[in-house]
Protein backbone atom coordinates (compact mmCIF):
# COMPACT_ATOMS: atom_id res chain seq x y z
CA UNK A 1 0.00 0.00 0.00
CA UNK A 2 0.95 3.61 -0.72
CA UNK A 3 1.70 6.02 1.82
CA UNK A 4 -0.31 9.66 1.88
CA UNK A 5 2.14 12.44 2.19
CA UNK A 6 0.44 15.79 2.31
CA UNK A 7 2.29 19.51 1.77
CA UNK A 8 0.41 22.36 0.92
CA UNK A 9 3.14 24.42 -1.32
CA UNK A 10 4.97 22.76 -3.65
CA UNK A 11 9.03 23.19 -2.22
CA UNK A 12 11.81 21.30 -3.80
CA UNK A 13 12.50 18.61 -6.44
CA UNK A 14 13.65 16.34 -3.01
CA UNK A 15 9.96 16.80 -1.54
CA UNK A 16 8.30 15.48 -4.50
CA UNK A 17 9.11 12.24 -4.77
CA UNK A 18 7.22 11.64 -1.47
CA UNK A 19 4.29 9.14 -2.28
CA UNK A 20 1.58 11.93 -2.04
CA UNK A 21 1.52 15.20 -1.90
CA UNK A 22 -1.48 17.57 -2.20
CA UNK A 23 -1.11 20.84 -3.82
CA UNK A 24 -3.41 24.36 -3.68
CA UNK A 25 -5.10 25.00 -6.21
CA UNK A 26 -6.39 28.48 -4.16
CA UNK A 27 -6.89 31.92 -6.96
CA UNK A 28 -6.18 29.54 -10.01
CA UNK A 29 -7.78 29.53 -13.60
CA UNK A 30 -9.92 26.38 -13.89
CA UNK A 31 -7.95 23.60 -15.31
CA UNK A 32 -4.51 22.71 -15.95
CA UNK A 33 -2.10 21.54 -18.13
CA UNK A 34 1.13 20.16 -16.28
CA UNK A 35 4.17 19.64 -17.90
CA UNK A 36 6.40 17.46 -15.21
CA UNK A 37 10.79 17.58 -15.37
CA UNK A 38 12.88 15.17 -13.61
CA UNK A 39 11.85 14.30 -10.18
CA UNK A 40 8.25 15.86 -10.63
CA UNK A 41 9.18 19.29 -9.25
CA UNK A 42 5.29 21.00 -8.95
CA UNK A 43 4.35 24.07 -7.94
CA UNK A 44 1.31 26.22 -6.91
CA UNK A 45 -0.07 28.41 -8.75
CA UNK A 46 0.31 32.16 -7.94
CA UNK A 47 -2.30 34.20 -6.63
CA UNK A 48 -2.46 37.23 -9.23
CA UNK A 49 -5.20 35.34 -11.17
CA UNK A 50 -7.37 38.91 -11.62
CA UNK A 51 -9.19 41.10 -13.88
CA UNK A 52 -8.23 41.93 -17.45
CA UNK A 53 -8.60 45.73 -18.98
CA UNK A 54 -12.15 46.06 -19.89
CA UNK A 55 -14.96 47.72 -20.75
CA UNK A 56 -18.23 47.17 -18.20
CA UNK A 57 -20.69 47.07 -20.54
CA UNK A 58 -20.63 45.71 -24.23
CA UNK A 59 -20.55 47.60 -27.01
CA UNK A 60 -24.35 46.80 -27.30
CA UNK A 61 -25.15 47.62 -23.78
CA UNK A 62 -26.66 44.77 -22.62
CA UNK A 63 -23.98 42.33 -21.62
CA UNK A 64 -21.60 43.23 -18.63
CA UNK A 65 -17.83 42.06 -18.63
CA UNK A 66 -17.26 39.25 -16.03
CA UNK A 67 -13.09 38.93 -16.74
CA UNK A 68 -10.53 37.07 -14.87
CA UNK A 69 -6.69 36.98 -16.11
CA UNK A 70 -4.68 39.47 -16.65
CA UNK A 71 -2.76 38.45 -19.80
CA UNK A 72 0.19 41.57 -18.89
CA UNK A 73 -0.07 40.50 -14.58
CA UNK A 74 -0.41 37.32 -14.26
CA UNK A 75 2.38 34.66 -13.05
CA UNK A 76 1.80 31.10 -14.33
CA UNK A 77 3.01 28.27 -12.13
CA UNK A 78 7.22 28.58 -11.44
CA UNK A 79 8.46 26.97 -15.08
CA UNK A 80 6.63 23.80 -15.13
CA UNK A 81 2.69 24.72 -15.32
CA UNK A 82 -0.05 26.74 -16.03
CA UNK A 83 -3.77 27.09 -15.45
CA UNK A 84 -6.45 27.73 -18.28
CA UNK A 85 -9.60 27.94 -19.27
CA UNK A 86 -10.43 25.55 -21.71
CA UNK A 87 -13.00 25.86 -24.86
CA UNK A 88 -16.59 25.90 -24.12
CA UNK A 89 -16.14 27.10 -20.47
CA UNK A 90 -18.88 29.24 -19.28
CA UNK A 91 -20.38 31.12 -15.95
CA UNK A 92 -23.40 31.72 -14.29
CA UNK A 93 -24.19 34.91 -12.46
CA UNK A 94 -27.07 36.18 -9.90
CA UNK A 95 -28.45 39.39 -11.28
CA UNK A 96 -30.01 42.55 -9.30
CA UNK A 97 -33.17 41.21 -9.87
CA UNK A 98 -32.18 37.51 -8.73
CA UNK A 99 -32.26 35.89 -11.86
CA UNK A 100 -29.68 33.48 -12.99
CA UNK A 101 -27.54 34.72 -15.99
CA UNK A 102 -25.31 32.46 -18.00
CA UNK A 103 -22.23 34.13 -19.75
CA UNK A 104 -23.35 34.63 -23.66
CA UNK A 105 -19.89 33.67 -24.83
CA UNK A 106 -16.82 31.17 -24.30
CA UNK A 107 -13.35 30.37 -25.00
CA UNK A 108 -13.00 28.35 -28.30
CA UNK A 109 -9.42 27.41 -27.05
CA UNK A 110 -7.52 26.81 -24.14
CA UNK A 111 -6.64 30.52 -22.61
CA UNK A 112 -5.12 31.49 -19.69
CA UNK A 113 -7.44 34.57 -19.35
CA UNK A 114 -10.84 35.20 -20.68
CA UNK A 115 -13.50 38.07 -21.20
CA UNK A 116 -17.23 36.90 -20.22
CA UNK A 117 -20.12 38.28 -21.26
CA UNK A 118 -23.26 38.20 -19.25
CA UNK A 119 -26.38 39.09 -19.94
CA UNK A 120 -28.67 40.79 -16.70
CA UNK A 121 -28.57 44.46 -14.94
CA UNK A 122 -25.74 44.58 -12.47
CA UNK A 123 -24.58 47.60 -10.21
CA UNK A 124 -21.43 49.09 -10.10
CA UNK A 125 -21.07 49.09 -6.84
CA UNK A 126 -22.04 45.62 -5.79
CA UNK A 127 -20.75 41.87 -5.24
CA UNK A 128 -21.46 39.31 -6.97
CA UNK A 129 -21.31 35.49 -6.42
CA UNK A 130 -19.40 34.03 -9.75
CA UNK A 131 -20.30 30.24 -10.70
CA UNK A 132 -17.95 27.73 -12.51
CA UNK A 133 -19.94 24.42 -12.81
CA UNK A 134 -18.36 22.77 -14.99
CA UNK A 135 -19.44 21.55 -18.06
CA UNK A 136 -22.08 19.37 -17.08
CA UNK A 137 -23.08 21.32 -14.36
CA UNK A 138 -25.92 24.41 -14.03
CA UNK A 139 -26.14 27.12 -12.19
CA UNK A 140 -24.77 26.59 -8.65
CA UNK A 141 -25.20 22.45 -9.59
CA UNK A 142 -22.29 20.62 -10.27
CA UNK A 143 -21.71 16.79 -11.75
CA UNK A 144 -19.09 14.92 -11.10
CA UNK A 145 -18.60 12.30 -13.02
CA UNK A 146 -18.85 8.24 -12.45
CA UNK A 147 -16.28 8.18 -15.64
CA UNK A 148 -13.94 10.31 -16.71
CA UNK A 149 -11.94 10.05 -19.74
CA UNK A 150 -8.26 11.61 -20.58
CA UNK A 151 -6.97 10.50 -24.02
CA UNK A 152 -3.05 11.17 -23.04
CA UNK A 153 -0.87 11.72 -20.19
CA UNK A 154 -0.72 14.42 -17.56
CA UNK A 155 -3.28 16.91 -19.03
CA UNK A 156 -6.84 18.29 -17.25
CA UNK A 157 -7.94 19.39 -20.43
CA UNK A 158 -10.88 16.68 -19.43
CA UNK A 159 -11.60 18.42 -15.94
CA UNK A 160 -14.72 20.43 -16.93
CA UNK A 161 -16.68 17.30 -18.12
CA UNK A 162 -15.57 15.52 -15.51
CA UNK A 163 -16.79 17.89 -12.23
CA UNK A 164 -14.49 20.48 -12.07
CA UNK A 165 -15.98 23.85 -10.14
CA UNK A 166 -15.22 26.25 -8.84
CA UNK A 167 -17.03 30.32 -7.13
CA UNK A 168 -15.51 33.66 -6.66
CA UNK A 169 -16.31 37.33 -5.68
CA UNK A 170 -16.71 39.81 -8.41
CA UNK A 171 -16.19 43.27 -7.77
CA UNK A 172 -15.94 46.25 -9.58
CA UNK A 173 -13.10 47.49 -10.77
CA UNK A 174 -12.27 50.84 -12.16
CA UNK A 175 -9.33 50.46 -13.45
CA UNK A 176 -10.72 47.48 -15.65
CA UNK A 177 -13.63 48.91 -16.11
CA UNK A 178 -15.54 45.65 -15.17
CA UNK A 179 -16.18 43.33 -13.09
CA UNK A 180 -13.15 40.93 -11.93
CA UNK A 181 -13.02 37.62 -10.36
CA UNK A 182 -10.41 34.80 -9.11
CA UNK A 183 -11.91 31.58 -9.19
CA UNK A 184 -11.55 29.13 -6.39
CA UNK A 185 -11.95 25.32 -7.29
CA UNK A 186 -14.07 23.34 -4.83
CA UNK A 187 -13.63 19.57 -5.96
CA UNK A 188 -10.55 17.63 -4.70
CA UNK A 189 -8.35 15.85 -7.25
CA UNK A 190 -6.26 12.88 -7.65
CA UNK A 191 -3.02 12.38 -9.94
CA UNK A 192 -2.33 8.62 -10.31
CA UNK A 193 1.51 7.83 -10.49
CA UNK A 194 2.19 4.48 -11.53
CA UNK A 195 5.32 2.95 -12.49
CA UNK A 196 6.81 -0.78 -12.82
CA UNK A 197 10.15 -3.13 -13.11
CA UNK A 198 8.34 -6.03 -13.97
CA UNK A 199 9.36 -6.91 -17.00
CA UNK A 200 6.06 -8.78 -17.94
CA UNK A 201 4.33 -5.64 -17.23
CA UNK A 202 6.84 -3.27 -18.85
CA UNK A 203 5.34 -4.54 -22.57
CA UNK A 204 1.61 -3.45 -21.03
CA UNK A 205 -0.57 -0.36 -21.15
CA UNK A 206 -2.71 0.83 -18.27
CA UNK A 207 -6.30 1.53 -19.66
CA UNK A 208 -8.14 2.68 -16.56
CA UNK A 209 -7.46 3.56 -13.42
CA UNK A 210 -10.73 2.50 -11.35
CA UNK A 211 -10.95 4.71 -7.72
CA UNK A 212 -13.45 3.38 -4.99
CA UNK A 213 -14.42 5.26 -1.85
CA UNK A 214 -16.16 4.28 1.17
CA UNK A 215 -18.43 6.86 0.41
CA UNK A 216 -19.32 9.27 -2.03
CA UNK A 217 -17.15 10.50 -4.72
CA UNK A 218 -19.20 11.36 -7.09
CA UNK A 219 -22.86 12.50 -7.80
CA UNK A 220 -24.74 15.89 -8.79
CA UNK A 221 -23.56 18.67 -5.96
CA UNK A 222 -24.19 22.05 -4.48
CA UNK A 223 -21.74 25.35 -4.74
CA UNK A 224 -22.82 26.96 -1.48
CA UNK A 225 -22.34 30.26 -1.18
CA UNK A 226 -21.94 30.74 2.35
CA UNK A 227 -20.10 27.36 3.45
CA UNK A 228 -17.70 28.05 0.12
CA UNK A 229 -18.19 24.46 -0.08
CA UNK A 230 -19.54 21.38 -1.85
CA UNK A 231 -22.93 20.85 -0.51
CA UNK A 232 -25.39 17.30 -0.67
CA UNK A 233 -24.42 13.77 -0.17
CA UNK A 234 -24.44 11.35 -3.65
CA UNK A 235 -24.62 7.31 -3.72
CA UNK A 236 -22.03 7.08 -6.15
CA UNK A 237 -18.44 5.49 -4.31
CA UNK A 238 -16.60 4.67 -7.56
CA UNK A 239 -15.48 6.54 -10.32
CA UNK A 240 -13.72 5.11 -13.36
CA UNK A 241 -11.15 7.38 -15.50
CA UNK A 242 -10.07 5.96 -19.09
CA UNK A 243 -6.92 6.17 -20.09
CA UNK A 244 -7.23 5.40 -23.85
CA UNK A 245 -7.21 7.61 -26.54
CA UNK A 246 -6.13 7.70 -29.86
CA UNK A 247 -2.56 7.82 -32.04
CA UNK A 248 0.53 6.69 -29.08
CA UNK A 249 -2.20 6.48 -26.86
CA UNK A 250 -4.69 3.93 -28.43
CA UNK A 251 -3.84 1.28 -26.16
CA UNK A 252 -3.80 3.55 -23.33
CA UNK A 253 -0.51 4.66 -21.27
CA UNK A 254 2.38 2.84 -21.40
CA UNK A 255 4.05 1.39 -18.49
CA UNK A 256 7.70 1.33 -19.56
CA UNK A 257 8.73 3.35 -16.34
CA UNK A 258 9.94 1.97 -13.14
CA UNK A 259 10.60 5.38 -11.34
CA UNK A 260 7.74 8.18 -11.35
CA UNK A 261 6.64 9.90 -14.36
CA UNK A 262 3.89 11.80 -14.80
CA UNK A 263 4.52 12.36 -18.61
CA UNK A 264 4.42 8.45 -19.19
CA UNK A 265 1.44 7.87 -17.45
CA UNK A 266 0.36 10.02 -15.13
CA UNK A 267 -3.78 10.16 -14.84
CA UNK A 268 -5.98 12.81 -12.97
CA UNK A 269 -9.57 12.21 -11.31
CA UNK A 270 -11.75 14.56 -10.13
CA UNK A 271 -13.64 13.66 -6.56
CA UNK A 272 -15.79 15.36 -4.00
CA UNK A 273 -13.96 16.63 -1.48
CA UNK A 274 -13.89 14.54 2.28
CA UNK A 275 -12.65 11.94 3.94
CA UNK A 276 -12.39 8.88 1.93
CA UNK A 277 -10.95 5.26 2.08
CA UNK A 278 -9.64 4.38 -1.60
CA UNK A 279 -9.25 1.21 -2.86
CA UNK A 280 -7.24 1.64 -6.54
CA UNK A 281 -7.97 -0.97 -9.05
CA UNK A 282 -5.29 -0.39 -12.26
CA UNK A 283 -6.25 -1.55 -15.29
CA UNK A 284 -3.78 -3.21 -17.12
CA UNK A 285 -3.34 -4.58 -20.53
CA UNK A 286 -0.88 -7.22 -22.49
CA UNK A 287 -1.40 -5.75 -25.89
CA UNK A 288 0.11 -9.32 -27.42
CA UNK A 289 -2.05 -11.69 -25.17
CA UNK A 290 -5.33 -9.65 -25.00
CA UNK A 291 -4.65 -9.97 -21.66
CA UNK A 292 -5.95 -7.27 -19.31
CA UNK A 293 -7.03 -7.04 -15.74
CA UNK A 294 -6.40 -5.53 -12.07
CA UNK A 295 -3.65 -4.70 -10.10
CA UNK A 296 -5.22 -3.34 -6.52
CA UNK A 297 -4.10 -1.04 -4.63
CA UNK A 298 -5.76 0.43 -1.04
CA UNK A 299 -5.31 3.57 0.53
CA UNK A 300 -6.17 4.60 4.30
CA UNK A 301 -8.27 6.77 5.40
CA UNK A 302 -7.31 10.66 4.45
CA UNK A 303 -8.52 13.56 3.70
CA UNK A 304 -8.84 15.12 0.78
CA UNK A 305 -9.30 19.04 0.72
CA UNK A 306 -11.11 21.27 -1.99
CA UNK A 307 -9.13 23.37 -4.05
CA UNK A 308 -6.16 21.04 -3.92
CA UNK A 309 -4.75 18.17 -6.03
CA UNK A 310 -3.00 14.71 -4.28
CA UNK A 311 -0.13 12.79 -5.64
CA UNK A 312 -0.60 9.27 -5.52
CA UNK A 313 2.28 6.62 -6.68
CA UNK A 314 1.74 3.06 -7.23
CA UNK A 315 4.17 0.31 -7.67
CA UNK A 316 2.84 -2.60 -10.45
CA UNK A 317 4.42 -4.63 -9.44
CA UNK A 318 2.10 -7.72 -9.28
CA UNK A 319 2.38 -10.50 -7.19
CA UNK A 320 4.74 -13.36 -8.71
CA UNK A 321 4.78 -16.72 -7.64
CA UNK A 322 7.63 -18.30 -8.44
CA UNK A 323 6.62 -22.06 -9.61
CA UNK A 324 8.57 -23.61 -6.42
CA UNK A 325 5.96 -24.54 -4.25
CA UNK A 326 4.04 -27.40 -6.00
CA UNK A 327 4.70 -30.31 -3.68
CA UNK A 328 3.15 -33.64 -3.33
CA UNK A 329 1.19 -33.96 0.08
CA UNK A 330 3.80 -32.92 3.07
CA UNK A 331 6.98 -33.96 0.74
CA UNK A 332 10.15 -33.31 1.32
CA UNK A 333 11.68 -31.30 -1.40
CA UNK A 334 9.10 -29.40 -4.19
CA UNK A 335 7.53 -31.52 -6.85
CA UNK A 336 10.08 -30.52 -10.03
CA UNK A 337 13.25 -29.74 -7.32
CA UNK A 338 16.41 -30.36 -9.69
CA UNK A 339 14.36 -30.30 -13.15
CA UNK A 340 12.87 -26.28 -12.20
CA UNK A 341 12.21 -24.21 -15.31
CA UNK A 342 13.74 -21.04 -13.99
CA UNK A 343 16.99 -23.30 -14.36
CA UNK A 344 16.60 -24.91 -17.92
CA UNK A 345 14.81 -27.42 -16.51
CA UNK A 346 11.97 -29.83 -17.88
CA UNK A 347 9.48 -28.74 -15.63
CA UNK A 348 6.25 -27.57 -17.58
CA UNK A 349 5.20 -23.52 -17.60
CA UNK A 350 1.94 -23.51 -19.81
CA UNK A 351 -1.36 -25.36 -19.20
CA UNK A 352 -2.62 -28.53 -21.02
CA UNK A 353 -4.03 -27.47 -24.14
CA UNK A 354 -2.53 -24.59 -24.57
CA UNK A 355 -0.02 -23.97 -27.38
CA UNK A 356 3.13 -24.75 -26.45
CA UNK A 357 2.24 -27.03 -23.64
CA UNK A 358 4.45 -29.78 -22.68
CA UNK A 359 4.65 -32.99 -20.32
CA UNK A 360 7.67 -34.26 -17.81
CA UNK A 361 8.28 -37.41 -16.98
CA UNK A 362 10.78 -35.80 -14.53
CA UNK A 363 8.52 -36.36 -11.14
CA UNK A 364 8.73 -38.33 -8.05
CA UNK A 365 7.64 -42.28 -8.19
CA UNK A 366 8.62 -43.97 -4.88
CA UNK A 367 9.49 -42.71 -1.63
CA UNK A 368 12.77 -43.61 -2.60
CA UNK A 369 12.65 -39.79 -3.92
CA UNK A 370 12.57 -36.83 -1.01
CA UNK A 371 9.88 -35.30 -3.66
CA UNK A 372 7.41 -38.01 -2.96
CA UNK A 373 4.71 -37.95 -0.79
CA UNK A 374 4.20 -38.51 3.08
CA UNK A 375 3.02 -41.82 3.00
CA UNK A 376 2.25 -42.02 6.83
CA UNK A 377 -1.67 -43.16 7.67
CA UNK A 378 -3.16 -44.29 10.85
CA UNK A 379 -6.92 -45.29 10.52
CA UNK A 380 -9.13 -43.23 12.70
CA UNK A 381 -6.41 -40.77 13.76
CA UNK A 382 -5.48 -37.04 13.31
CA UNK A 383 -2.66 -38.03 9.90
CA UNK A 384 -1.26 -34.51 10.35
CA UNK A 385 1.88 -33.20 7.93
CA UNK A 386 5.41 -33.33 9.74
CA UNK A 387 7.35 -32.00 6.81
CA UNK A 388 8.13 -28.24 6.04
CA UNK A 389 5.83 -28.23 3.05
CA UNK A 390 2.69 -28.44 4.25
CA UNK A 391 2.87 -29.15 8.61
CA UNK A 392 2.07 -25.26 9.09
CA UNK A 393 -0.56 -24.48 6.45
CA UNK A 394 -4.24 -24.73 8.16
CA UNK A 395 -6.01 -27.64 9.04
CA UNK A 396 -8.86 -28.92 7.61
CA UNK A 397 -11.40 -27.37 10.33
CA UNK A 398 -10.15 -24.12 9.93
CA UNK A 399 -10.33 -24.38 6.02
CA UNK A 400 -14.14 -24.99 6.65
CA UNK A 401 -14.50 -21.90 8.51
CA UNK A 402 -12.77 -19.77 5.67
CA UNK A 403 -15.28 -21.56 3.03
CA UNK A 404 -18.57 -21.48 5.21
CA UNK A 405 -17.97 -17.83 6.76
CA UNK A 406 -15.07 -16.32 4.89
CA UNK A 407 -17.51 -14.86 2.51
CA UNK A 408 -14.80 -16.08 -1.12
CA UNK A 409 -15.18 -13.88 -3.70
CA UNK A 410 -14.24 -14.79 -7.03
CA UNK A 411 -12.23 -12.28 -9.16
CA UNK A 412 -11.92 -12.85 -12.65
CA UNK A 413 -9.89 -9.62 -13.19
CA UNK A 414 -7.02 -9.21 -10.41
CA UNK A 415 -3.28 -9.76 -12.12
CA UNK A 416 -0.23 -11.59 -11.03
CA UNK A 417 2.58 -13.72 -12.97
CA UNK A 418 4.11 -17.53 -12.47
CA UNK A 419 6.79 -18.90 -14.66
CA UNK A 420 7.04 -15.60 -16.35
CA UNK A 421 3.57 -15.52 -17.83
CA UNK A 422 0.64 -13.01 -17.41
CA UNK A 423 -2.13 -14.89 -15.54
CA UNK A 424 -5.63 -13.50 -13.64
CA UNK A 425 -8.39 -15.23 -11.75
CA UNK A 426 -8.36 -15.68 -7.97
CA UNK A 427 -10.15 -15.86 -4.83
CA UNK A 428 -10.78 -13.58 -2.39
CA UNK A 429 -10.90 -14.62 1.45
CA UNK A 430 -11.44 -12.95 5.00
CA UNK A 431 -9.20 -12.84 7.30
CA UNK A 432 -9.16 -15.79 10.24
CA UNK A 433 -9.54 -12.64 12.97
CA UNK A 434 -12.29 -11.42 10.83
CA UNK A 435 -14.45 -14.70 10.71
CA UNK A 436 -16.82 -14.90 13.67
CA UNK A 437 -16.55 -18.27 15.57
CA UNK A 438 -13.23 -19.32 14.10
CA UNK A 439 -11.83 -22.30 15.90
CA UNK A 440 -9.13 -24.63 14.28
CA UNK A 441 -10.06 -27.73 16.84
CA UNK A 442 -14.03 -27.80 15.29
CA UNK A 443 -15.07 -27.44 11.83
CA UNK A 444 -17.77 -25.09 11.22
CA UNK A 445 -20.46 -28.25 11.59
CA UNK A 446 -18.91 -28.52 15.38
CA UNK A 447 -16.90 -31.79 14.75
CA UNK A 448 -13.03 -32.57 14.57
CA UNK A 449 -13.16 -33.40 10.72
CA UNK A 450 -9.15 -34.16 11.83
CA UNK A 451 -10.38 -37.51 13.27
CA UNK A 452 -14.15 -37.76 12.06
CA UNK A 453 -15.01 -39.84 8.65
CA UNK A 454 -15.82 -36.60 6.28
CA UNK A 455 -16.40 -36.78 2.73
CA UNK A 456 -16.15 -32.45 2.60
CA UNK A 457 -18.32 -29.49 2.48
CA UNK A 458 -19.04 -26.55 -0.19
CA UNK A 459 -19.58 -22.86 0.08
CA UNK A 460 -21.14 -20.36 -1.94
CA UNK A 461 -19.20 -17.83 -3.87
CA UNK A 462 -19.98 -14.04 -4.18
CA UNK A 463 -18.54 -11.89 -7.46
CA UNK A 464 -18.57 -8.78 -5.63
CA UNK A 465 -15.52 -7.33 -5.08
CA UNK A 466 -14.63 -6.32 -1.06
CA UNK A 467 -15.53 -2.85 -0.66
CA UNK A 468 -13.29 -0.35 0.10
CA UNK A 469 -13.63 0.08 3.77
CA UNK A 470 -13.98 -3.46 3.89
CA UNK A 471 -10.53 -4.55 1.50
CA UNK A 472 -8.38 -4.74 4.16
CA UNK A 473 -10.16 -7.71 6.04
CA UNK A 474 -9.38 -9.86 3.35
CA UNK A 475 -6.67 -11.77 1.47
CA UNK A 476 -6.14 -13.04 -2.49
CA UNK A 477 -5.42 -16.61 -3.21
CA UNK A 478 -4.77 -17.20 -6.83
CA UNK A 479 -5.82 -19.69 -9.26
CA UNK A 480 -2.43 -21.48 -9.47
CA UNK A 481 -3.98 -24.91 -10.96
CA UNK A 482 -2.08 -28.27 -10.24
CA UNK A 483 0.21 -30.78 -11.82
CA UNK A 484 -1.13 -34.17 -12.22
CA UNK A 485 1.35 -37.07 -13.86
CA UNK A 486 4.13 -34.41 -15.16
CA UNK A 487 1.32 -32.08 -16.56
CA UNK A 488 0.41 -28.61 -15.66
CA UNK A 489 -3.72 -27.93 -15.44
CA UNK A 490 -5.83 -24.95 -15.04
CA UNK A 491 -3.51 -22.12 -14.27
CA UNK A 492 -5.24 -19.02 -14.08
CA UNK A 493 -8.89 -21.05 -13.67
CA UNK A 494 -8.52 -23.28 -10.24
CA UNK A 495 -6.70 -22.75 -7.02
CA UNK A 496 -5.92 -26.21 -5.29
CA UNK A 497 -4.08 -25.50 -2.00
CA UNK A 498 -2.35 -28.74 0.31
CA UNK A 499 -3.88 -28.54 3.95
CA UNK A 500 -1.95 -29.78 6.35
CA UNK A 501 -4.66 -32.28 7.16
CA UNK A 502 -5.19 -35.83 5.90
CA UNK A 503 -8.56 -38.29 6.42
CA UNK A 504 -8.76 -40.58 8.53
CA UNK A 505 -10.68 -43.07 6.28
CA UNK A 506 -8.73 -42.90 3.05
CA UNK A 507 -4.57 -44.09 3.20
CA UNK A 508 -3.70 -42.37 -0.17
CA UNK A 509 -5.30 -39.28 -0.24
CA UNK A 510 -4.99 -35.83 1.81
CA UNK A 511 -6.92 -32.67 2.22
CA UNK A 512 -7.47 -29.90 -0.41
CA UNK A 513 -8.88 -26.30 -0.77
CA UNK A 514 -10.65 -26.18 -4.12
CA UNK A 515 -11.83 -23.43 -6.46
CA UNK A 516 -12.87 -21.80 -9.01
CA UNK A 517 -15.09 -19.51 -10.89
CA UNK A 518 -18.22 -21.52 -10.31
CA UNK A 519 -16.85 -24.00 -7.31
CA UNK A 520 -15.37 -24.03 -3.97
CA UNK A 521 -15.34 -27.23 -1.60
CA UNK A 522 -13.43 -28.52 1.12
CA UNK A 523 -12.51 -31.96 -0.03
CA UNK A 524 -9.59 -34.43 -0.69
CA UNK A 525 -7.03 -35.64 -2.94
CA UNK A 526 -4.32 -37.95 -4.20
CA UNK A 527 -1.24 -37.58 -2.22
CA UNK A 528 0.62 -37.71 -5.19
CA UNK A 529 -0.88 -34.28 -6.84
CA UNK A 530 1.03 -31.67 -7.27
CA UNK A 531 -0.31 -28.64 -5.31
CA UNK A 532 0.51 -25.32 -4.18
CA UNK A 533 2.18 -25.31 -0.70
CA UNK A 534 2.78 -21.91 0.51
CA UNK A 535 1.43 -20.11 3.94
CA UNK A 536 -0.49 -17.83 2.26
CA UNK A 537 -3.21 -17.62 4.35
CA UNK A 538 -4.14 -15.00 6.90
Amino acid sequence: MERLIESNKLKNQREMMKIMKQHSFASCFKSMALVFGIGLALASCANEDIAQNQKGKDSDANLTTFSTGDPITRTSMESNGTFYWESGDKIWVKDDNGAWQQSSNAPTEKTASFKFKVPGKFTKGNTYKVYYPGKNGNKDQVSIAANQSQAEPNTTAHFGLSGDCGMADAAWSNTKNGFAFSLAHKAAYLLFLPRTSNTVLQGCYLTKVEVNSDNDITSTYTLDPTTGELTGTGTGKQIIVSTVGSGAYANGFPLTNNATSAATNGAYVVVKPGTHILKIRYWVKDIATGIEGTITKTLPSATYDQNKYYNITANLDVRVYDGDHYYMWDAQEQYWKGHEWSLGGSQPTLSQGLTGATTSNDYAKSNADSRYYNESFTYGADNKATHTSCKDLPNVNEMTWYVAKGEPRWDADELWTTMGRLYKGGMWFKKKANISGYNPNTAVDGNDWRTDIVSGNSGSISYTLPSAADAGNYFYLPALGAYVSGQLHNVGNVGRYWLSSAPARYRNNAYLLYFGSGILFVGATDRTTGLWAEALFE
